[in-house]
């Protein structure tokens, strides 16, 4: 089995397990149903290095996903998708050292964080907030609309999803359990066509799990 360690769920029980539930449903929807990993919702990112680095250790088929927090670099993500650089960007970053035995290849990153993943799917935040969603609010995406997907920074995702959801009854937006609906609920193939780096994830995972 292999053990995936995901970033977020924070320390309170149903809060990890609407995290799991959503990476789950995004990751079957992606055509891993029938061969899905053991989804581990570790926290905070530093656990996931943790938990993941141990995993290592004890010789056990592993891979993680943390936000990549910031723009990663041109020289982390040169070149044929499954050889960037992710270990370099945490490096660089957070000063995580690569342990010894892992690839490149088993470790992911949201960029810049999982909501920005929302931005690729305003139907979905359309469907789930109702009357009162205004899609203008958001930022621009996608060729010829505005910024790539990966561009935009963190603050300016959550401002615009704030925004937009702001005179809807389940609104304004805010971080937790609605996060990981909102992931669940979202189509991976629109996430993948804006968002080289998740579809880096899905397909390498794909191949890890001999899909």
């Amino acid at each position: 089995m292999v053990n995936l360690y995901v970033e977020g769920g924070g320390s309170r029980a149903p809060l990890k397990k609407g995290c799991r539930q959503g990476f789950q449903r995004f990751l079957e929807k992606a055509g891993l149903r029938g061969k899905m990993p053991r989804i581990i919702a570790c926290g905070s990112r530093e656990k996931v290095y943790e938990d993941y680095s141990d995993a290592l250790q004890r010789g056990k088929p592993a891979a993680m996903i943390v936000d990549s927090e910031g723009p990663v670099s041109a020289s982390h993500q040169s070149g044929c998708p499954a050889g960037w650089q992710p270990w370099g960007h945490l490096k660089q970053r957070d000063n995580w050292s690569k342990p010894p035995t892992a690839p490149d290849t088993d470790c992911h990153l949201m960029v810049q964080f999982m909501e920005s993943w929302f931005l690729a799917d305003p139907q979905a935040l359309k469907d789930r907030f109702g009357q009162g969603f205004q899609q203008n609010k958001l930022p621009a995406t996608g060729t010829g609309k505005g910024q790539p997907l990966e561009d935009i920074p963190k603050e300016d995702v959550i401002n615009g999803l704030k925004e937009a959801t702001r005179n809807c009854s389940a609104g304004p937006y805010a971080k937790g359990k609605l996060s990981f609906e909102l992931l669940g609920a979202l189509d991976p193939n629109k996430v993948a066509s804006q968002s080289p780096w998740a579809k880096r994830f899905i397909e390498t995972l794909k191949d890890k799990m001999g899909v």
